[in-house]
């Protein structure tokens, strides 16, 4: 942990707080910890002097000093004044339909709409201006960057919201184009562990992307999309899993930010060998699994469910390298405790359905997922 400085009779005092957390307390702005937020289209804001609209923090156990999330919220019909920050930020619109204004370098400007479920990004050293599209309702945008290290390295806020600095961080008028798959080569793209990946700054909806690949090792018939933004190290993925099966229980580093952008269901979040702390989900829920806590994903709906995780910086990832240690991070099913199943399958019941999963899952460590998510994926309109 950084420590914040107060001076005292000409003397520097050190306290243990992070940089970002005394600024972020000093905004006047409601900030939501704990585990998870329920709705964050429905959680608390207030007025903003800084951006001259409603808004909060939400800082939540896992996200201490490494990564940022933020709401703001633009009224019917309205335009914010262009703001500008020396750091790079992912955006995901959590409802209603707007309009992105961004600086060029040379001068001009680019626009572009998004909609519920958009995500895109803010490049660093270019002013913009978010406009909400709708004259009847609120908007509500969700942020996410890495300012709380940022700020651990330069203690100055004013460094990073009121710095002239002109970046061209983009290549072109084709910024917020759709974003292209990548097939990436075997060099320069192992951490994303030589998948395909979709490279853009514009992904229009989250909801209905149907860019996805097999993620079998996960379990549950999964599919997953990876994302890597241009000209910044910020990245998420996105995975896709069937109507009544869960995921694999599995561990990382701090700082990752899921939200879900559809489905019914719950998660589990525990350290090991201690109480497992359980989160109920819906569309627009969000939660953060704390650093090398185990969690685990259940779909208790009737149509398939999904979570985005936004990244957090690479050194933070907290995969293991060797495939010895890897597998000390995942928990397969013939390995669970019986009562993960017991409670999945409970939870089902009381709502009058059944699990996908059959028990050649828990018996069989090589089960065959493949035809698993053939099956699934083909029945997934009839499973209502």
């Amino acid at each position: 942990m950084t420590e914040n400085t107060k001076k005292v009779a000409g003397t520097r005092l050190w306290t243990k707080r992070f940089t970002y957390d005394v600024w972020m307390e000093e905004q006047g702005i409601p900030v939501h910890r704990g585990y998870y937020i329920p709705d964050l289209r429905t959680a608390e804001l207030s007025f903003w002097e800084s951006r001259g609209c409603n808004a909060a923090f939400v800082q939540l156990v896992g996200q201490e000093g490494v990564t940022s999330t933020r709401i703001m919220e633009i009224p019917p019909g309205k335009t914010l004044s262009f703001v500008s920050s020396a750091f790079d930020e992912i955006v995901y619109a959590l409802n209603g339909n707007g309009i992105t204004q961004l600086e060029l370098p040379g001068g001009g400007k680019q626009s572009f709409e998004w909609q519920p479920h958009s995500m895109f990004t803010m490049p660093r050293h270019h002013a913009y201006r978010l406009t909400n599209a709708d004259g009847t309702k609120p908007v509500r945008l969700l942020f996410f960057n890495y300012l709380p290290m940022a700020m651990s390295a330069v203690l100055d806020p004013e460094f990073f919201f009121d710095n002239p600095m002109k970046i061209a961080a983009h290549d072109g008028d084709d910024f917020y184009s759709e974003a292209k798959m990548v097939k990436p080569s075997d060099a320069g793209d192992a951490y994303l562990g030589k998948r395909v990946y979709w490279y853009g700054n514009f992904f229009p909806n989250m909801q209905a992307w149907d860019k996805m690949d097999d993620n079998a090792h996960r379990g549950a018939g999964g599919t997953s999309v990876y994302c890597q933004f241009p000209n910044t190290e910020l990245s998420a993925h996105m995975s896709e899993f069937g109507a009544r099966t869960y995921k694999k229980a599995h561990r990382h580093g701090p700082g990752r930010a899921i939200i879900i952008p559809v489905g019914e269901g719950y998660s589990q979040m525990w350290e090991e060998g201690k109480e497992k702390v359980l989160i109920p989900w819906h569309e627009c829920s969000m939660f953060v699994p704390p650093n090398r806590w185990f969690h685990q994903h259940f779909n208790v709906g009737a149509k398939p469910a999904r979570y985005l995780a936004m990244h957090p910086p690479m050194q933070f990832h907290g995969h293991a390298e060797k495939v010895t240690d890897r597998a000390k991070d995942q928990i397969e099913y013939v390995d669970e405790d019986p009562s993960v199943r017991a409670l999945f399958e409970e939870e089902l019941a009381k709502r009058g359905l059944k699990s996908s999963l059959s028990a050649e899952v828990y018996k069989t460590r090589d089960f065959d997922w493949a035809q698993f998510a053939k099956n699934v994926h083909g029945s997934a309109g009839n499973a209502e």
